[in-house]
């Protein structure tokens, strides 16, 4: 197979020097990441499925575009893209908020996701015979979701209500306890693969993520400091630069980022108030996290998915379907068990669970670093078989929440539920058509302007300052 890849690389890159090859290959990523999304919004799917469907593409199974060198070489990608993951993930915690219903929201999360956890984690070990460190990693992956999908989802329904409200914090948290359970089962899977499982080799990678998480919440503090007062194009340069900093020497510690960067992201939030920062960085990153999924997807190992190839005697294929099956009802009964104990609401009890199926992002990320770590087949059978759950979850994610979203009644097609008759001014006096065309524009309004999101617009109000403060540089010169 790698004298067949090489083979293919020759055909298409071979006239070409090792600098044009990086940046004729970034360009084709991100055309063809930029075209794939396209075809999959048509679909109305998520843009990540059209990103790793691209990366499989022009990788070495179809097109073979992408040269093992420069797919090899930007492994760096992982690191910085789930670092500006994790910071985005400190917006949603804000501690106003969190007050309200973020306990019994916490404790549903808790159970949704470790139960998930543990039902891959006991079926992998005990019933397939997986090796301890493949076993609990892939169990910490389970944790994970993704919550573009289910926002696309509520936004597209405008959905609301109670359900809405314990979804969207479930997802926030999701990724929090997937990222604590991640590097706990990184450190057991490390000792155990050196074949020292002591106390020591456990209890200390787990103190220094701990430590990183304490200096992420200092450096948020500092970033407060640094940026406040400061211009919207340096408040950029200055987050990006302390964002990349940190990223680095974690990395070189070899120490993961994730919780450093989580608890930058949340000081950050609950210290400065702002949320401007996070609307900017979420504009600014998508041409990396684009290049970060096309390059899982040329990563992607289909053919040990589809060959006879195995691991601990166990198809690829087998596990990543048993995978996919017992991750949703994980799932679907932590989030029924921790919904009955905190007595949340029948019908969130009911359909929670089903809104939380969609996994893709963080859990690719995290796979990503796990190859990395353990290497060797563990990490690419591991690698290989998230991306194709990924694939098939974010197939019936959006699917699944819609679902969720209506058995919960948190939506309706029925326009007079949506906007009842004490909505509308003066009803009493208008006629049935008045009354039609008033419900009509009502939910005109509701509907969010797309033609610029609040991402985009913060991105470039920061351009049109960078513009007029150099502007007015050069009329003084």
């Amino acid at each position: 197979m790698e004298k067949l890849r090489n083979r293919g690389y020759k055909m298409l890159l071979q006239n070409l020097p090792s600098v044009a090859q990086v940046i004729v290959s970034i360009a084709v990523m991100l055309l063809a990441g930029y075209l794939m999304s396209r075809v999959t919004k048509m679909l109305r799917l998520p843009n990540v499925t059209g990103y790793i469907v691209a990366g499989i593409l022009i990788g070495p199974y179809c097109l073979k575009i992408i040269p093992s060198g420069v797919v090899q070489g930007m492994s760096f990608l992982a690191d910085i893209a789930l670092a500006f993951i994790a910071f985005s993930t400190g917006e949603f915690f804000k501690l106003s908020t969190l007050k309200k219903n973020g306990g019994k929201n916490v404790v549903v999360t808790i159970f949704e996701a470790l139960l998930a956890s543990l039902l891959v984690f006991f079926i992998m070990y005990f019933a397939l015979h997986m090796n301890l460190a493949f076993s609990i990693v892939l169990a910490s992956l389970a944790a994970a979701t993704a919550p573009a999908s289910t926002m696309m989802t509520i936004r597209q329904t405008g959905a609301k209500g109670e359900f809405v409200d314990t979804l969207l914090q479930v997802v926030a948290f999701d990724d929090v306890v997937g990222l604590v359970a991640f590097s706990v089962a990184i450190a057991v899977a490390t000792a155990s693969l050196s074949g020292q499982i002591t106390a020591k080799n456990i209890v200390l990678p787990i103190v220094y993520n701990l430590v990183v998480f304490v200096v992420g919440g200092i450096l948020g503090f500092i970033l407060k400091l640094l940026i406040s007062n400061r211009s919207s194009d340096n408040r950029l340069i200055i987050s990006v630069a302390i964002i990349f900093t940190f990223c680095g020497i974690c990395t070189f510690m070899d120490v993961s980022p994730l919780l450093g960067c989580m608890a930058m992201g949340t000081v950050y939030r609950n210290a400065s108030g702002d949320d401007k920062l996070f609307k900017q960085l979420n504009y600014f990153t998508p041409p990396i996290l684009l290049l970060f999924f096309v390059r899982s997807g040329v990563n992607f190992n289909l053919g040990a998915l589809v060959s006879t190839e195995s691991i601990g005697g166990v198809s690829l294929l087998v596990v990543g379907i048993v995978y996919f099956f017992v991750r949703i009802v994980g799932k679907y009964s932590g989030a029924f068990l921790g919904c009955l104990i905190v007595k949340k609401d029948k019908k969130v009890r009911n359909w929670l669970g089903l809104a939380l199926i969609p996994q893709a992002g963080v859990a690719i990320g995290l796979a990503a670093l796990a190859a990395r770590t353990i290497g060797g087949e563990t990490g690419s059978a591991m690698e290989t078989i998230i991306l194709a759950s990924s694939v098939l979850y974010e197939l019936i994610g959006p699917a699944c929440a819609k679902l969720s979203l209506y058995l919960s009644k948190s939506y309706s097609k029925d326009i007079d539920v949506v906007v009842p008759d004490e909505q509308i001014a003066d009803v009493a006096q208008k006629s049935n058509v008045e009354v039609l065309i008033d419900k009509i524009n009502e939910i005109r309004n509701r509907i969010p302007d797309t033609k610029e999101s609040e991402d985009e617009k913060a991105y470039d109000e920061a351009a049109e300052e960078f513009y007029m403060l150099n502007s007015r540089q050069q009329k003084r010169r």
